[in-house]
């Protein structure tokens, strides 16, 4: 496991790569920072990593990135689905935890899916910002549950232009 450090203007970075892609990217001080690196990690720029800051660099200059880097989360295959239905969200839209649900029970052939389970797999996902669990909103319109924190949702979203009028933050609860 290989690990790199990456500036951003909302903070620290921490990113992780093995040898197949991107296992982790995570803000410095986040809810479940780093918690799936074990002890034995090099600080290294691979090519995955080097292509994560390019990515990173693109992005935080507010444009959209034309490419993704390598990935490889590690999850159970619940929440793998989830984060390939996340990774379908496009840049600068949102989507919410109950049209997620909706989504993987179709592709799973079941009539229902609860949104608390989605929701719980939307925030252990271990790759943010590129796998975009940023642009996952509650059905009111609430900016909760993001692992980094509301205040980084919220400079996410609006770095991606999307209109923020529909949207409040919670006052209680969810991850702030």
């Amino acid at each position: 496991m290989y690990t790199l450090h990456y500036d951003s203007p909302l903070g620290g970075i921490l990113l992780a790569a093995d040898e197949a892609g991107l296992t982790g990217l995570w803000f410095e001080g986040e809810k479940y920072f780093a918690n799936i690196l074990g002890p034995e990690q090099q600080e290294r720029e691979t090519p995955a990593l080097q292509r994560t800051k390019r990515w990173l660099d693109v992005y935080f200059s507010g444009r959209e990135p034309d490419f993704t880097p390598p990935l490889h989360p590690v999850g159970s295959p619940f929440r793998r689905a989830v984060w390939e239905l996340l990774l379908q969200i496009p840049y600068g839209q949102t989507t919410t935890y109950g049209a997620l649900a909706q989504q993987l029970a179709a592709k799973q052939g079941k009539t229902r899916m609860s949104a608390q389970a989605v929701g719980g797999a939307v925030g252990h996902n271990e790759i943010s910002i590129i796998i975009p669990c940023h642009r996952v909103v509650g059905t009111s319109g609430s900016l909760t549950g993001y692992a980094g924190g509301i205040e980084k949702k919220v400079r996410l979203l609006q770095l991606e232009h999307v209109d923020m009028s529909r949207f409040f933050v919670p006052t209680k609860g969810t991850a702030i």
